[in-house]
């Protein structure tokens, strides 16, 4: 009897861990090669509590200068743009400006869940890339904001913001043989 509720413990703060793991905002391919185009989504699995997501408000990190979001049908689109230290040139001409934040603003019931498109041209270095996401509902804000610490894991912290690795090709591939 002792062992079945211990195993009935373990087996509940398993459940608990894995619930908790995916009530994060994450993005949906989790790896982009270094200096390369990355479009991805970040997946908005759940409200706050029981209320309906109103907007998803994306930091673009340094490092990231072009930011596109994908349309989304019954959603507005909001993009906030920062100037660069110094322009970079382009195909069409010297690029002065980045996009900061884009956010999302619509309504998504507390039970759904639904994914946010981006298009980011991301930077040449390797390592963790932190986007930072607000998420908004008719009651209350959860932010998703968290980045830990170097050499952390990236569920150590309560609110960890979307996290996009970039990994070398060879190095992806070098890992998957056994």
């Amino acid at each position: 009897m002792i062992k079945k509720a211990k195993l009935f413990a373990i087996a509940s703060l398993a459940l608990d861990f894995v619930s908790s793991a995916s009530a994060h905002i994450v993005f949906a391919e989790t790896e982009a090669a270094p200096n390369a185009y990355y479009a991805g989504f970040l997946r908005v699995s759940h409200g706050c509590g029981g209320s309906p997501t109103r907007s998803i408000r994306v930091e673009i990190p340094d490092g990231v200068n072009m930011a596109r979001p994908q349309p989304k049908p019954g959603w507005t689109i909001t993009i906030e743009h920062a100037p660069l230290p110094a322009p970079i040139p382009s195909e069409g001409g010297a690029i002065t400006e980045r996009v900061s934040a884009i956010t999302w603003s619509g309504e998504l019931p507390a039970d759904q869940f639904d994914q946010f498109g981006l298009l980011v041209r991301v930077p040449n270095r390797a390592g963790p890339l932190y986007f930072p996401v607000t998420q908004t509902c008719v009651e209350g804000v959860q932010h998703w904001t968290e980045i830990p610490a170097p050499g952390a894991a990236w569920h150590s912290v309560p609110h960890p913001a979307p996290v996009l690795n970039l990994v070398n090709p060879n190095a992806a591939s070098a890992g998957q043989h056994h």
